[in-house]
């Protein structure tokens, strides 16, 4: 029989859960194109303040 030393890392541990992965949908991928440009934007536009 193994005996478990270390029970701290027990309450660290994954739980075995399964995940099953949603497709997002089309409204979503507008939304985060939108906020991925507005950053690229804002860091174009702070590179350019900074590096001038």
């Amino acid at each position: 029989m193994l005996i478990k030393l270390n029970l701290l890392t027990q309450a660290f541990a994954r739980s075995e859960r399964v995940r099953q992965e949603k497709a997002i949908t089309q409204k979503q991928w507008v939304n985060l194109d939108r906020v991925v440009m507005i950053i690229l934007l804002l860091a174009v536009i702070a590179g350019a303040i900074l590096f001038s």
